[in-house]
């Protein structure tokens, strides 16, 4: 593993205060692996033997039930998932798959679990991380059950586009249909809620969007700290 990867896999709020031992025995008992588009990591229902750290590439968490299926959430790096699973010794609630060609650090969830009871740092650091965890599904509800869905999109576009410095430039780099299910519609209400937002400053050029009117999307989308900012 690079020494630049490890500095960042370091750097990850889980891991940014444990003691360098703790550390180091994690990083000693872990697998750093490349896995290709479209292969399933986990899958629900199946025991969480690893705790994940998304080092390169994008993971879709993703649920079925009843013949269908649904995105939960894109895990970008340097990111973590299935923690939770990990810490209870319990079978997954997702399943995980690559969006495209990833390298994952695969950390043992006995050496997770061992590390917590033996460092303090960690612990807190796990409280937190959970803590989090919980705040942001409240705010996917509030933000699934107060909004139509073209105002969903719209407030998606608005914190995309506020995230990677974009000037008014939004690529949509994941399948239409995987965006339609993490905003909780089907692919057909994700085009018309498209054609919706483009009364509203917004320019659709296939995955290319375009915030031309950025104070117009904003009085349609009225975005709210309490939902869409993620740090609080």
């Amino acid at each position: 593993m690079r020494q630049e990867d490890i500095d960042r896999v370091r750097a990850l709020r889980l891991f940014r205060d444990v003691a360098d031992e703790t550390f180091e025995t994690l990083l000693r008992a872990s697998f750093l692996q490349r896995f290709p588009r479209g292969l399933t990591l986990i899958r629900e229902s199946e025991p969480a033997d690893f705790l994940h750290v998304v080092i390169e590439g994008a993971v879709e968490m993703f649920a079925a039930g009843n013949g269908r299926e649904t995105t939960i959430s894109l895990v970008h790096p340097i990111g973590a998932f299935i923690l939770a699973a990990v810490l209870k010794d319990q079978v997954n609630l997702q399943s995980a798959r690559t969006l495209e060609p990833s390298q994952i650090l695969m950390i043992p969830a006995v050496s997770v679990r061992q590390a917590m009871e033996r460092d303090p740092a960690f612990m807190s650091a796990i409280v937190a991380e959970l803590a989090t965890g919980y705040r942001t599904v409240v705010k996917d509800l509030k933000n699934q059950k107060l909004r139509t869905g073209a105002e969903r999109l719209a407030n998606w576009l608005l914190r995309q586009e506020k995230e990677r410095g974009a000037g008014g430039k939004v690529e949509i780099d994941v399948e239409k249909r995987t965006l339609a299910a993490l905003l909780g519609m089907t692919p057909e209400n994700l085009s018309r809620a498209l054609a919706t937002l483009k009364q509203h400053g917004v320019a659709v050029r296939g995955a290319q969007i375009e915030i031309n009117e950025r104070d117009r999307l904003v009085r349609f989308a009225h975005p709210d700290p309490l939902i869409d900012d993620y740090d609080i």
